[in-house]
């Protein structure tokens, strides 16, 4: 006979889902209150959201914010499945070791060595700081989670199929584009989504790295929360949460495609 979970794994997981969740539906609320005092309830107002649109330097930072993501999140995807395939595939080329080093060093370095890192490079380089430098710092810290991602997903393929592919007569890059890329794509679309989200949430880098005309959201409500919480800071990261929500409602609907492949000659 089968037992259900015990009363004190229940309260344990909703302990845990409270002390997560809490938090992120308290601040949706308040987002939606009409008081200009976060702490005072005001009643229910969409008044906040208005003033987000209006707010011109806000929507400029979101602009920069966007841009910066769906660029460096593309960037590090490309850069990451080339990668993935290099460490799964190619298992002895004399730089596995090396690559694979340095790929995961930036999970675990500390954001602000790696920042003033960047900084450092940049200045070598004589690059001006401004909106590509951001987008070049934030591939470099997403390309390893959008490569983890791939990798794992390709150590699982089945690589009889792209054989099969090019015994029929596919070149080696058509193999891979309709074979190998369809399988592999619903980790693909993760790992954007993972690398757009870290980019979206990234102050310290693009601190160091960020110049005039690339502020980006963090860093400016970073700036507006020292002189005080703006209720307009709520509708912002609560549209923020639901851009997260959206795009991991849409990876699980890659994810639980079972794409067909088709070998073609």
């Amino acid at each position: 006979m089968k037992r259900g979970p015990s009363l004190f794994n229940l309260v344990s997981i909703g302990l845990g889902l409270a002390f997560l969740y809490v938090p992120i539906f308290v601040l949706i609320a308040y987002s939606f209150n009409a008081s200009r005092l976060v702490t005072v309830w005001g009643g229910v107002s969409t008044r906040w959201y208005v003033a987000l649109f209006e707010d011109a330097r806000l929507m400029e930072a979101i602009w920069v914010t966007v841009r910066v993501g769906a660029i460096s999140a593309t960037l590090a995807t490309v850069l990451g499945v080339f990668a993935a395939i290099a460490l799964v595939r190619a298992r002895r080329f004399p730089g596995r070791t090396a690559l694979a080093g340095g790929l995961y060093a930036t999970l675990v370095m500390p954001e602000v060595i790696l920042g003033l890192s960047l900084l450092l490079l940049f200045v070598s380089l004589g690059l001006p700081r401004g909106f590509w430098t951001v987008t070049l710092a934030h591939a470099a810290l997403t390309l390893a989670y959008a490569t983890v991602v791939v990798r794992a997903r390709l150590q699982t393929f089945d690589g009889q199929l792209e054989e099969a592919a090019k015994d029929l007569g596919c070149p080696a890059w058509k193999a891979f584009m309709l074979v190998t890329l369809p399988v592999i794509a619903p980790a693909v679309a993760a790992a954007w989504v993972l690398a757009f989200t870290l980019s979206l949430d990234d102050l310290v880098i693009a601190s160091f790295t960020s110049g005039p005309g690339a502020t980006t959201l963090p860093m400016r409500l970073y700036s507006a929360v020292r002189l005080g919480v703006d209720p307009k800071i709520n509708a912002v990261s609560t549209l923020l949460i639901a851009t997260v929500a959206v795009g991991v409602m849409i990876v699980g609907a890659l994810q639980s495609r079972q794409p067909r492949v088709r070998v073609r000659g």
